[in-house]
């Protein structure tokens, strides 16, 4: 496994595509209400990124059509826009990425549609929770096997379970790249693998479910759903190591 070591100026450009991310998101959240489809959230984001100067780094990607993942309730992950309009009470997942001068920045939140219930509320604030916890945990020299443990017991006691199958990921000049990062412990040893290091920048993105943690991908090859058939949430971040800390790239500057 290679992991890239990441130079301040390489970060820099990481930075920029990973704010012009939390830019599109920022606004994709303000347009989200009832009546609006997925198709028409997909387009305002893409048009949204061209003006940046950005590309949606997930259009083609592996083949994916659009350039967001747009998750509607039991779709969890890697939900492909539609003429679906969203209803009082969904609960809608966006993911997105975007490359900007050959550099790529990831990141997704799950939101609600109007008023949503409490059961949904909690478990949208879990993966949230989840992702917070995992940024003030991580330390330069812990292993990433360790980071995925504590992240899955910090769910667990939340009374949630994560999807397994999906993590999260290095990223920089491509949009996946080693090292993987699932959201719980692969395999009984902890204290094995890979250490985090200055210079790495790396996704961390909380799947979370209800009651099964086992994934399955829906007819259309890409939307992925727990086998429990109940509603899920995801939210991410790029984050770099940068004077032994965690730094959220994919913020806007105005949140900070």
């Amino acid at each position: 496994m290679s992991i890239n070591i990441r130079r301040p100026e390489e970060i820099k450009k990481i930075a920029a595509a990973s704010k012009a991310v939390a830019k599109t998101l920022d606004y994709l959240t303000k347009q989200i209400k009832p009546g609006i489809s997925t198709k028409k959230l997909n387009n305002l984001g893409e048009d949204f990124i061209k003006n940046m100067g950005g590309r949606a780094a997930f259009k083609g990607l592996y083949g994916f059509p659009d350039g967001i993942c747009i998750s509607v309730n039991e779709v969890i992950i890697h939900g492909i826009p539609s003429d679906y309009k969203l209803k009082e009470g969904d609960i809608v997942g966006l993911d997105i990425g975007v490359e900007i001068d050959g550099w790529y920045g990831d990141a997704a939140r799950t939101v609600g549609v109007g008023k949503i219930n409490s059961e949904d509320r909690d478990l949208i604030n879990c993966s949230y929770d989840a992702l917070m916890y995992a940024v003030d945990t991580i330390q330069e020299g812990m292993r990433f096997k360790e980071l995925s443990y504590k992240i899955e017991q910090f769910i667990l006691k939340q009374g949630f379970v994560p999807l397994r199958g999906y993590c999260g990921h290095g990223i920089g000049k491509r949009p996946h790249e080693e090292p993987e990062i699932p959201n719980y412990l692969d395999g009984k040893n902890q204290n094995q693998g890979p250490k985090i290091k200055e210079g790495m920048v790396f996704c961390i993105e909380p799947m979370i479910c209800r009651k099964s943690g086992n994934s399955k991908v829906l007819n259309d090859n890409w939307a992925v759903v727990s086998e429990d058939g109940l509603r899920g949430s995801h939210w991410e971040h790029t984050i770099a190591i940068v004077n032994k800390k965690a730094k959220i790239l994919s913020i806007d500057d105005t949140e900070e």
